[in-house]
């Protein structure tokens, strides 16, 4: 037979020779060789000994790698694309939609919309004042660290927005969360850029503004604390208008609301105007599909195991439905509004904590409902192994380049960290902005970060690499605190991320070699050489310039080049010993040099010990962001 050739595995020819191409097939990452073999179209048997014919051994459940399901599949005369399994799903849901209309309504859900500024300008106290909660006076020294979703229900009767819902993300103010402000961008509807009528427009603000543009979403900005005495509503006005935000008061298209989060002033207000802005912009949602959501945030609960909140965007979500979000999966054991409490299903536009993970998603992560469970566990065991590989391929690849840059950094002095955190989102974030701290000089290296409280084997991890331990808002476990004391391990806790990067700073300094630095002090010129029985050799000076100290270091200098350093052992005027001569006087100088001659330049200096540098810092970098940022706007 044309196209075969021995050896045979169960009476069956193996192709060797390529065949052609005669079908074209879409199949999900991951896809299992009893799944591929039915695309395919052939037996499975069939499919493993093509496979054992290049020296891979699977079994009949294994899921394969992409390249190699393109490259056994042009063997059975297939051309195959593959996707990943959130596109599999959504063609899946479009194709059901449009096979089965009956039941299948669309509807308007609620906006989700994200409030975006810079620290402490009202950001949760506007969302407390909404909520009628108290959200902002529980935070570590008053700064949103995690995301927040919470859901609002308009209840001022009259208003047109009357019985309206609206979800609120609250994202984290300091800019160090940069990403996770982009991150809350890219799942909202409108964005609500909060500035304080008494502070203007800061560099955070034009960062908020920024990532709401690159999202593509409609702006209102909500203008704070205009109840304060010094409060400048017009400035604020002004000063968004010279970047590109015009008022719509002004003629422009962007709206501005004026507030007040503390007195309840104009929160309707703004609430209408978030619903105007709305129904320009209408979402549309289909409830009895399958949901699909971000993951908002993620945390490891000693009670309860992995938590994660999710905000459904599609589709309804239940009680018990299994899913795939990232690389792990799991089913829906419970679920819980905003305010804690306990719900069977949610629809979209809702926000929700659940449990029965597998593991801990990253923020921002697809959830995805899938009716097998088995299929789900499938595809993210695939992706938990084709991530480990990526990290695995990346610390092990040496080029001339990468050894050429560890000789150049052979000097720079390593600080080691290992970060346990409360939640994935602050964990993320924090070891990218401590690593971004690094300089030429000293490198910050997070050998390890983990969600959860601190552990032995932290601990013998940081004894191993000399590393530090930082937990952000948890603590370690009983044995570890012991097990870190005897082994000196420093475990520094933190709450707040400012003090958290001025320590590291302080490390860093620590780290360096100290740094001295000379300040010169005057110059004699050796006039004659006298030799005193008993003393020894006395050089006598004229000051030339400045002044001779008694404890001066001093180095001689011959024809221009250094002969000798060292520190001055006597100074004399005539016959008595003083402490300092100045420019112009004549003197007797006292050193352990006996070659000295008539002619030699005494130099004289002292050194001090400076603060050593640490090279271009974070500090430098922010200030040039931000003057980019206002020169770029």
């Amino acid at each position: 037979m044309k196209g075969f050739n021995a050896p045979r595995f169960g009476g069956m020819p193996v192709a060797r020779e390529p065949v052609p191409i005669t079908k074209n097939l879409t199949v999900t990452e991951g896809i299992s060789v009893k799944d591929l073999a039915e695309k395919l179209e052939v037996r499975g048997k069939d499919l493993i000994a093509s496979l054992l014919m290049k020296g891979v051994f699977v079994t009949v459940n294994q899921s394969l790698d992409n390249d190699l399901v393109k490259d056994v599949s042009r063997q059975f005369g297939a051309d195959v694309s593959i996707i990943s399994v959130e596109e599999q799903l959504e063609n899946e849901a479009i194709e059901g939609l449009l096979e089965d209309t009956s039941g299948m309504v669309e509807i308007v859900r609620p906006p989700v919309v994200t409030v975006m500024g810079h620290v402490d300008h009202g950001k949760t106290s506007l969302l407390d004042a909404l909520r009628e909660t108290d959200v902002a006076s529980g935070e570590a020294g008053g700064i949103t660290q995690h995301i927040g979703a919470y859901k609002v229900h308009v209840t001022k009767e009259g208003s047109p927005a009357f019985g309206r819902e609206i979800v609120f993300l609250d994202t984290p103010g300091h800019e160090a969360f940069t990403r996770m402000r982009a991150r809350g961008a890219k799942v909202t509807d409108i964005v609500v850029v909060v500035v304080a009528a008494d502070d203007g427009v800061m560099p955070q603000t034009l960062e908020a503004i920024d990532h709401a543009r690159a999202a593509k979403v409609p702006i209102i900005v909500a203008v704070n604390k205009i109840d304060k005495p010094e409060a400048n509503p017009d400035r604020v006005m002004q000063q968004l208008a010279d970047r590109g935000l015009q008022p719509d008061s002004w003629g422009g298209n962007t709206p501005f609301v004026q507030v007040s989060a503390k007195k309840r002033i104009n929160l309707d207000g703004l609430e209408e105007m978030i619903c105007l802005v709305a129904d320009t912009n209408e979402q549309k949602a289909t409830p009895e599909r399958p949901a699909v959501g971000t993951v908002i945030e993620a945390k490891l609960d000693r009670g309860r195991g992995a938590v994660a909140s999710i905000l459904v965007q599609n589709g309804t979500l239940r009680v018990n439905d299994s899913y795939i979000v990232g690389n792990t999966f799991g089913k829906v054991r419970a679920m819980f509004d905003d305010r804690g409490r306990s719900i069977s299903e949610a629809g979209p536009s809702t926000p929700v904590e659940i449990l029965g993970l597998e593991g801990i998603p990253d923020a921002g992560d697809t959830f995805l409902v899938m009716a097998d469970r088995d299929k789900a566990k499938g595809i993210a065991q695939y992706r938990k192994m084709k991530e480990r590989e990526a990290q695995l391929a990346k610390s092990s690849r040496v080029s001339l380049e990468g050894l050429a840059e560890q000789i150049k950094q052979a000097g720079v002095k390593d600080l080691n960290i290992i970060l346990k955190g409360d939640v994935q989102g602050s964990v993320e974030v924090l070891a990218d902005s401590l690593q971004r701290m690094s300089t030429e000089k000293v490198r910050v290296k997070v050998l390890h970060s983990g969600v959860g409280s601190i552990t032995e084997s932290d601990v013998l991890l940081a004894t191993a690499s000399n590393a530090i331990i930082i937990g952000f808002n948890v603590r370690p476990e009983r044995k570890a605190a012991e097990l870190a004391e005897q082994e000196n391990v420093q475990i520094r806790m933190h709450s707040i991320i400012y003090e958290l990067q001025d320590e590291i700073t302080k490390a860093m300094y620590g780290l360096l070699e100290p740094v001295y630095r000379e300040q010169y002090q005057g110059r004699a010129e050796v006039l004659s050489v006298f030799k005193i029985s008993k003393v020894g050799q006395i050089a006598g000076c004229t000051v030339r310039d400045g002044v001779i100290h008694r404890n001066s270091q001093v180095r001689v200098k011959r024809d221009g080049e250094e002969v000798w350093k060292g520190k001055l052992t006597n100074l004399k005027r005539f016959k008595d010993d003083v402490s300092d001569v100045r420019e112009g006087y004549e003197c007797g100088i006292d050193l352990n040099f006996k070659d000295i001659k008539a002619g030699d330049m005494i130099e004289a200096y002292t050194t001090e010990k400076i603060a050593a540098e640490l090279g271009a810092n974070t500090a430098e970098l922010r200030e040039a962001a931000a003057k980019a940022a206002a020169t770029h706007a």
